[in-house]
């Protein structure tokens, strides 16, 4: 069998990228190499002349992950150009969704990553930078004002880490459904007194 070109060496490693970006936010990083290459239609034996470790290939994954997700957050923005609140609202929706309950693998890496970097400190200190950018880019889409955004983040996050972890119980709707109506809380102008 003849080399392989560095043309396609170069496109055999974005397609192991972005396979492990979505099979480890669906099935964590302890997916063995062997499933992530055959999953990505190549042989275990070439993930070494791609990468010096699968330590290097979770950074790379986690990185992918939230490229995509800022990329999805701007076309959000794009859509509602103008319109913050609009598109805050639009991205707290898709978020706090079934859809998105139900497809980690396309989902977000806060969440998706979150429980194995808490549980892996070697990779999470490799790894953390990246993931901290992505937490603070993702919470600041959801600014408001003199919010942060990182309050609504945490809800949002932990509403659908409890929501995946209750599903096919009516209590995992419920914990969806009372995020976004507390987010939704959140951005309602305070009423205004009279004087008496």
């Amino acid at each position: 069998m003849g080399r392989v070109s560095q043309a396609q060496a170069q496109e055999n490693r974005q397609r192991v990228v972005a396979t492990a970006s979505r099979m480890f936010r669906e099935k964590g990083t302890a997916v063995s190499v062997a499933d992530l290459m055959k999953a990505a239609g190549l042989t275990h034996g070439g993930f070494y002349k791609q990468f010096a470790s699968k330590e290097d290939l979770v950074d790379e994954a986690i990185a992918h992950a939230f490229a995509e997700q800022a990329a999805h957050s701007a076309m959000t923005f794009e859509e509602h150009t103008g319109e913050h609140e609009a598109a805050r609202r639009t991205l707290i929706e898709d978020y706090l969704s079934v859809w998105h309950r139900d497809h980690p693998a396309e989902g977000c890496p806060v969440s998706g990553f979150a429980a194995d970097l808490g549980r892996e400190p070697e990779q999470a200190a490799r790894t953390q930078q990246v993931y901290i950018n992505g937490v603070r880019n993702r919470a600041a889409r959801l600014a408001t004002g003199d919010d942060d955004g990182m309050a609504q983040l945490c809800t949002m996050v932990g509403a659908l880490v409890l929501a995946r972890a209750t599903r096919g119980n009516p209590i995992s709707e419920e914990l969806l459904q009372a995020a976004r109506t507390a987010l939704a809380e959140d951005t309602q102008p305070e009423p205004q007194r009279h004087p008496g």
